[in-house]
C-alpha cells in the first residue's frame, strides 16, 4: 500500500459541524443511602435520619415536604411515586408499631433520594443504528438511534440515547432530548441453565453445583432458583465451600436483569444506569448492532463494559423495541476485558463476536447462544506506528459486498488514539483482506483537549447512501460526526 493511496483516503474524511456536549441539567432522581455509620454509638445513619423526621411536628413535615416538592417537581416526572418507592426501601428501619401519615412517609422518602447529574463530567463514545421506525421521512433520509456513554459524579458511567435523522450531503439532525431522565423499572431476568453451568465452570464450581443444575429447567427465574437451592440443602453440594457455591449461584442470577421504560416517553429520556453487583462503579461503551436473525426478525444487541471497582467484565444488552431491555452477563475464555462487539447476523448458524480478550489485539470468537464465548482466534495484532500500544474495534463489523468492514482504534505514542479500518473476508472473518496503514481520523487541534486528551473514539458507525457516518467522542468530552465515502475506502482496503 503506497503513501499516496493512504493520503488520498485521509483527505475525503469530512468532519460535520454538529457537536453534542454534556449537559449538567440532565438528572436522575435515584436512591440515596448515606454512608458511614456513627461509630461512637454504633447506630446506622439511616436510623438516625428517620428518627429526626419522626421528631418533627406535623406542620414542619408539611412545610418541608411542600418546599422540597416545589423545588424539584418540575425536574422529575412522578416525584411522589419516587419518594414512595424510596420510603418502601427503608421502612423496615422504622420502630416497631409506628404509624406514619402519608406526608411523613413522603418526607422520609425524600431524605433517601438524590439527584444525579448523569452527564455532568462527560458525554462520549457513541454508537449508531437505524431506528426501528422509519416512517414519515423524506426521500434519502434515515432515522437513527445513537447510544452515548455519560459520565457523572464519581466517574460513574451510564448509557444514554439520542434520536435524529441522517439526510443527504452529510446532514445530521439530532432531536432535542426529553426533559426528564428515567432509569426504568428493574425486574429479574430469565437465566439459561447452560449459561449458569458455563459460568460456574469458569470458577471451578460446576461439579459442586451438579445437583442444583439438574433441578433447574432450561430457563429459570429467581423464584425457581431459590426453590432448587432450598430443596438441595447443604449436604447435597458435593465439595468445596457450600456457602460460597450457593452465594455465587445467587450472585450470577442477580447480575442478570430486565429493564422496562414507559413506551409513551421519548427514547432520549431512557437511561441504562448501573444496576447489578458487577456494574456498581459504572457501565460504559455500548456497541449497538442491528441484528437480523435467520428467520428475518430484527432486534438490537449491544455489548458494554461493566466495572465493579476492581474488575471489568463484558455484558450483553438485548432489545426489540428500545422499551424493554435484557441485560446479561457473558462468560467463556473470549469474554474478557473490554471491547467485545457482535456481528449483525449469524454466520454458518453461529453468533460471532470480535473480542479483545488479551487487552491489545483483535480476536474472533463464536457462540451458540450469544452468551458463552470460547476459543478466541487472534486475527489482527498491533504493528503500525499509530497502534503500537494496543488496538481494538470501534464498533460492530459492517457488512459490505467486499467484506466485513471493521473500524478500529489504535493507541500510539503519548497515548494518542486514532480510528482506522480493516477488511475481513465475508465467509471467513478470520482472514484479513486489507488494513489501512494510516488512521482515518486522529484528534485535530480543536479535539485534543478534554477530560482525557488526545482521543478520538467510536463505538459504532452506520452506512447511509454509500457514506460511512461515523459519530465519535473527542477527548472524552463531546461527540462529533465524520463522514467517509464508502466505495473509495473499500477500494483502498482491497488494494
Amino acid at each position: 500500500m503506497t503513501d499516496k493511496s493512504t493520503t488520498a483516503l485521509v483527505e475525503p474524511v469530512r468532519r460535520g459541524s454538529q457537536v453534542l456536549s454534556p449537559d449538567a441539567r440532565r438528572v436522575l432522581a435515584k436512591l440515596f443511602l448515606p454512608g458511614q455509620e456513627i461509630l461512637a454509638q454504633g447506630i446506622s445513619r439511616a436510623d438516625t435520619i428517620i428518627g429526626r423526621v419522626l421528631r418533627l411536628t406535623q406542620e414542619e413535615v408539611r412545610t418541608t415536604l411542600a418546599d422540597t416538592a416545589g423545588r424539584f417537581r418540575d425536574r422529575h416526572r412522578g416525584l411522589d411515586a419516587i419518594f414512595s418507592a424510596h420510603f418502601a426501601l427503608v421502612q423496615h428501619r422504622l420502630p416497631q408499631g409506628v404509624s406514619l401519615t402519608p406526608q411523613r412517609q413522603q418526607l422520609i422518602g425524600a431524605c433517601f433520594t438524590q439527584e444525579y447529574a448523569i452527564e455532568a463530567a462527560a458525554l462520549l463514545n457513541p454508537s449508531i443504528v437505524a431506528h426501528p421506525d422509519q416512517s414519515g421521512l423524506e426521500a434519502g433520509e434515515c432515522r437513527f438511534v445513537m447510544s452515548l456513554r455519560a459520565i457523572g459524579e464519581g466517574h460513574i458511567s451510564s448509557i444514554e440515547f439520542r434520536t435524529g435523522v441522517l439526510a443527504p450531503n452529510d446532514s445530521v439532525r439530532i432531536d432535542a432530548p426529553g426533559h426528564f431522565a428515567n432509569a426504568g423499572e428493574h425486574s429479574a431476568a430469565v437465566v439459561s441453565r447452560d449459561f449458569l453451568r458455563a459460568a460456574l465452570a469458569e470458577r471451578g464450581d460446576a461439579e459442586a453445583a451438579t445437583h442444583v443444575l439438574s433441578l433447574l429447567p432450561e430457563k429459570f427465574d429467581a423464584v425457581t432458583l431459590e426453590e432448587a437451592l432450598t430443596s438441595v440443602g447443604r449436604d447435597r453440594l458435593t465439595r468445596g465451600s457450600t456457602d460460597a457455591v450457593t452465594d455465587h449461584i445467587r450472585w450470577i442470577a442477580s447480575c442478570n436483569y430486565r429493564l422496562t421504560y414507559p413506551a409513551d416517553r421519548p427514547l432520549s429520556e431512557r437511561v441504562v444506569f448501573p444496576a447489578s453487583p458487577d456494574e456498581s462503579h459504572g457501565i460504559e461503551d455500548a456497541r449497538f448492532t442491528r441484528f437480523r436473525d435467520d428467520d428475518g426478525s430484527v432486534s438490537y444487541y449491544a455489548t458494554y463494559t461493566a466495572f465493579n471497582g476492581s474488575k471489568v467484565v463484558p455484558r450483553l444488552l438485548h432489545t426489540r423495541d428500545f422499551v424493554t431491555f435484557d441485560s446479561n452477563q457473558l462468560t467463556g475464555s473470549a469474554a474478557k476485558d473490554k471491547g467485545m462487539t457482535l456481528f449483525p447476523r449469524r454466520l454458518h448458524g453461529t453468533y460471532l463476536m470480535l473480542s479483545r480478550w488479551d487487552r491489545e489485539s483483535i480476536s474472533l470468537a463464536s457462540s451458540p447462544d450469544a452468551l458463552v464465548w470460547s476459543d478466541p482466534i487472534t486475527i489482527y495484532r498491533p504493528s503500525l506506528p499509530w497502534e503500537l500500544i494496543q488496538l481494538g474495534n470501534c464498533g460492530p463489523p459492517i457488512e459490505t459486498a467486499e467484506g466485513w468492514l471493521v473500524l478500529t482504534h489504535g493507541v500510539g505514542p503519548m497515548r494518542t488514539y486514532g480510528i482506522g479500518a480493516i477488511l475481513l473476508d465475508l465467509d471467513d472473518p478470520t482472514t484479513v483482506i486489507g488494513v489501512l496503514r494510516e488512521p482515518l481520523l486522529v484528534p485535530n487541534e480543536s479535539e485534543r483537549d478534554g477530560y482525557v486528551p488526545n482521543v478520538v473514539y467510536s463505538c459504532g458507525a452506520l452506512v447511509h447512501r454509500d457514506v460511512l457516518v461515523l459519530p465519535y467522542g473527542c477527548s472524552d468530552s463531546a461527540v462529533r460526526f465524520a463522514f467517509v465515502d464508502l466505495p473509495p475506502l473499500l477500494e483502498l482496503l482491497k488494494a
